[in-house]
């Protein structure tokens, strides 16, 4: 059987960690706030409303992605670009390329951050992997201008960092939500979590400051996640309804 990305591959062991993929999507949530593009995230009204349930849409398509056969991830693909599609009559006008482009990097960059904080650095190699992944996704997509090398899309972030954030009321509202869906504790534990994957000009613009309390924490996770304590720590940052889906992120990639 062929597989869109293969058994052997550095991406599918990132994704196939339930700690690791909620540190991608807390990243992205992030940056998601501050894009220039966020009004396009309002406009069906879907993602103020359930953040949560938007979050693991996304992780089940991405996930879908990455463990299917070809056929199935393509497929995957085609229906996220067709949802898009959809938006966009509605809406009467394109989402911008660039702002495709943004969600591509976010998901390339926050995998490696993610992944680096929780278990190793990445080889050069395996970075250009994860380019190389999510690259495919958008050429499937038919996004234009996505770089050919891994070497040649670092300084592309930079420049997408660097023109494409904004602090807006966007930004404002959709922080409220997160808020009022996770509760007090949660939603302080989301902040501290995004302080360690975003990168300076985000956390700039979000305010977060240089150090997060939650840092000397990550080390010890590690070294205990194999235990119950450490088990109950993970699926407890989500609310209850969502605790099935945290568990069934690691159920999915050991059946893989």
């Amino acid at each position: 059987m062929e597989y869109f990305v293969t058994e052997d591959s550095v991406v599918r062991t990132i994704w196939g960690k339930a700690d690791t993929v909620l540190f991608i999507f807390a990243g992205a949530a992030a940056e998601f706030a501050v894009n220039k593009a966020v009004d396009w995230l309002y406009f069906t009204g879907r993602l103020p409303a359930d953040p949560l349930g938007r979050l693991f849409s996304t992780v089940e398509y991405a996930r879908r992605i990455v463990f299917a056969d070809r056929a199935g991830a393509e497929q995957a693909i085609d229906t996220i670009a067709a949802i898009h599609s959809e938006v966009e009559a509605q809406r009467g006008q394109p989402i911008p390329a660039w702002a495709y482009r943004d969600v591509l990097y976010m998901l390339m960059d926050y995998s490696i951050r993610a992944f680096e904080l929780l278990e190793r650095p990445l080889t050069e190699a395996e970075r250009a992997e994860v380019f190389d992944v999510f690259g495919r996704v958008g050429r499937r997509m038919g996004v234009p201008d996505i770089p050919a090398t891994y070497a040649a899309w670092l300084p592309d972030r930079q420049r997408h960092l660097e023109q494409d954030l904004e602090h807006s009321a966007c930004t404002s509202d959709l922080y409220r939500q997160y808020r009022r869906h996770l509760g007090p504790v949660r939603y302080q534990l989301l902040l501290q979590g995004q302080r360690l994957v975003v990168p300076a000009v985000v956390s700039r613009l979000l305010g977060f400051g240089r150090r997060s309390w939650l840092g000397p924490v990550v080390p010890l996770y590690r070294a205990t996640r194999h235990l119950r304590l450490s088990q109950w720590a993970k699926t407890s940052l989500l609310p209850l309804e969502y605790r099935a889906q945290i568990a069934s992120l690691d159920v999915a990639a050991a059946r893989n």
